[in-house]
């Protein structure tokens, strides 16, 4: 079976977040899926298996198969090509690669609702006092005061894996017109997160599309607009712009293709 190694959420090879794609020729369990993961030890392998006019579509971290992620659907779009109709664990998404290079998806919205949780105890800074707290479907979700807060957070991972979700979105406005947040198209970045993930395994992913299903409709109610254009400010670091529509939100970035070979087990 073919696999692939494809940076998503970039124009660039070597940044952004890599995926692995296997394209299935069988169907297989989920045990196997698991172990090639594991080998691949992205933060995400993708297995696409086509089914007639449609595609099945399941996510492995290598330590556990997960509900929704977007760099690896993005990656998988980018080997497949065209537009894609995807069967997966949250429902049918549409993902089409456009002639410009632009990877669209459709997801459905996750927007975070305000807790009383007190994550000072993850955050671990004294000097960081957060501007709001709250919980999406499978996040938390918290809102610190600037940019350089955001850069130079270093969560407690062991606190954060022993809550009830043990992954976070940290987030802040990417205060737009300055020269030093345009991202690499030469739009305003409108806001800047990472995303940590001890409890899937990943301690923090380089761009995580799927968050931005819960920092669309957050930053859209914050702004006043739909359009937007966040940037993931990991090590590697990813652009990716997001459309409000209703419940759902389209989610776009690049992908660059950078290895391609054969499972031979």
């Amino acid at each position: 079976m073919r696999f692939y190694v494809v940076d998503a959420f970039t124009g660039e090879a070597f940044a952004g977040n890599p995926a692995g794609v296997v394209v299935l020729e069988r169907d297989v369990d989920a045990a196997w899926m698991q172990q090639v993961a594991g080998e691949m030890k992205h933060s995400e392998t993708a297995f696409v298996r086509k089914n007639g006019t449609t595609t099945s579509l399941r996510w492995f971290t290598p330590a556990t198969e997960v509900d929704l992620c977007g760099h690896a659907t993005i990656a998988a779009t980018q080997v497949l090509g065209g537009t894609q109709t995807y069967e997966t664990r949250s429902g049918i998404l549409r993902c089409t690669k456009h002639e410009d290079g632009w990877i669209e998806m459709d997801f459905p919205v996750d927007e975070p609702r305000e807790t009383q949780a007190d994550v000072s105890r993850i955050l671990a800074d004294e000097d960081v006092k957060p501007l709001y707290v709250g919980r999406s479907r499978e996040n938390l979700f918290v809102e610190l005061e600037t940019p350089e807060q955001v850069a130079r957070a270093t969560p407690d991972l062991t606190e954060l894996k022993s809550t009830w979700t043990g992954r976070m979105i940290i987030t802040a406005s990417g205060d737009p017109g300055e020269p030093s947040e345009t991202d690499e198209t030469g739009d305003n970045t409108d806001f800047v997160s990472r995303f940590f993930g001890p409890g899937v395994g990943v301690d923090e992913d380089p761009v995580t599309g799927s968050a931005h299903c819960a920092l669309a409709p957050y930053w859209a109610r914050k702004l006043g607009r739909k359009d937007l254009t966040g940037k993931q400010i990991s090590q590697r670091g990813g652009i990716v712009k997001t459309e409000l529509d209703n419940d759902r939100v389209r989610i776009s970035g690049r992908a660059v293709t950078v290895v391609s070979g054969e499972l031979h087990v």
